[in-house]
């Protein structure tokens, strides 16, 4: 017997989230280095689908009493607003194990993220879908992305700066993203932007220019 195999063609394209968390509009430093990046990620690969989640505009709901509730109530005996509210947490996750890459433009708010982009985050933090508990410890499930931080802070916050002890906004995200299995992380920043006009601009400039040369997107394995 002749037995034909039919090979499909492989899915090239590269799935983008950028996800903006600044409360600041067009006025945000972040939102400004995220865009940039994107664009060239846009303009470095042929291929390439962008979803974008803008947290200030439409928050993700907070982790509550009501939607853990939600959750353990069957799906038929859910009432509309449990419904809704389980469903935008579960899209969420979704987007993000579809991502290859994400783009997250993230300032820095008194020492640590915006409480819109912690509500996103722990939508991702899900047993058993981005990460696994045994007696071996914990695996992160959620490898194989990469993830680009567009960060900006008012201040001076480097390894080298006396009030370095007191960055919780990356040393926070590269933790939360390791546990769950990412390794792959770049930062693409600018710093003092509260400290003068001048400054501010420099620094965005800066950053804008080291998004620009960032390296063209690749399928995650």
């Amino acid at each position: 017997m002749l037995v034909t195999k039919i090979y499909q063609p492989k899915d090239l394209s590269v799935n983008l989230l950028h996800v903006d968390s600044s409360i600041l509009g067009d006025h945000s430093v972040s939102r400004k280095i995220s865009a940039a990046a994107v664009a060239a990620l846009r303009a470095a690969t042929p291929d390439v689908r962008v979803t974008y989640r803008d947290l200030d505009a439409a928050p993700a709901p907070h982790q509550s009493g009501a939607l853990l509730a939600a959750r353990a109530t069957p799906a038929e005996a859910r009432t509309p607003d449990q419904a809704r509210d389980v469903a935008e947490a579960d899209a969420i996750l979704e987007e993000f194990l579809a991502a290859d890459v994400v783009v997250l433009g993230v300032p820095m708010y008194n020492f640590g993220i915006p409480s819109q982009l912690k509500s996103w985050i722990d939508h991702l933090a899900v047993a058993g879908r981005t990460f696994s508990y045994s007696e071996a410890g914990v695996k992160g499930l959620a490898g194989g992305k990469r993830v680009i931080l567009a960060s900006s802070r008012g201040g001076f916050y480097g390894p080298e700066s006396p009030a370095a002890a007191l960055q919780h906004q990356e040393s926070y995200l590269r933790g939360f993203f390791g546990f769950i299995g990412v390794t792959d992380i770049e930062v693409v920043g600018a710093e003092g932007v509260n400290i003068s006009p001048d400054l501010k601009q420099t620094a965005l400039e800066a950053a804008v220019a080291q998004a620009a040369v960032l390296s063209p997107l690749s399928k995650a394995a």
